[in-house]
């Protein structure tokens, strides 16, 4: 019986000797809760245009370059800040000074910029019911903004945004943000309309 529970005992301490497998966890992500899909319209007598945006996010006058007294006062930001992200909308108006040529060339260097991170960029065209034509610029990859688009009447009106976040760009844990605000960028340009 005694030599039973020495073997016993020895038996358990070359058990418990032996290396065990250690298996990391994949990384992970945070959960994000997304808002329900609702909208309201934004327009003020002074913009020369209006468009509908969710009721989550807000609308900002953009000063980070200009004061109040700017050359162009129509620059806005719409801010998503429980999503931690900002469309930042700039308008010109076409004319002499500001060809449609040169509107287009500078928002086709903007949206290219982002090619050192990206992995591919695709340019889809839109046009709408409201005379609001132009492209979506879909970044792929690490770049810093993934959505970006411009829109125009080719006469007057030029539009631009680009959805940027408050973060290092990651593709992976940006994805459900990004799916989720492209479809609120597509109902602001469908609602976009020149007013002046």
């Amino acid at each position: 019986m005694k030599h039973i529970l020495i073997l016993i005992v020895i038996a358990s301490i070359f058990y418990s000797c032996n290396e065990e497998t250690y298996t990391p966890k994949p990384r992970g992500y945070y959960q994000i809760t997304l808002p329900d899909k609702n909208y309201t319209l934004f327009e003020k007598d002074e913009y020369p245009y209006s468009f509908e945006f969710p009721t989550y996010s807000i609308i900002e006058k953009d000063t980070l370059f200009f004061d109040e007294k700017t050359e162009n006062p129509w620059w806005i930001n719409v801010n998503f800040k429980d999503l931690g992200g900002k469309i930042y909308i700039s308008y010109k108006q076409i004319n002499a000074g500001q060809s449609l040529a040169k509107l287009l060339e500078d928002s086709y260097q903007m949206s290219h910029y982002h090619t050192k991170k990206a992995d591919y960029i695709n340019e889809p065209e839109f046009h709408t019911k409201n005379n609001v034509h132009g492209i979506y610029y879909d970044v792929g990859g690490n770049a810093a903004s993934a959505l970006q688009f411009y829109a125009t009447d080719s006469v007057k009106h030029f539009l631009r945004g680009a959805l940027y976040f408050d973060t290092t760009p990651n593709v992976d844990s940006l994805r459900p943000i990004n799916q989720f605000l492209r479809a609120d960028i597509e109902h602001l340009i469908q609602t976009l309309k020149w007013t002046k």
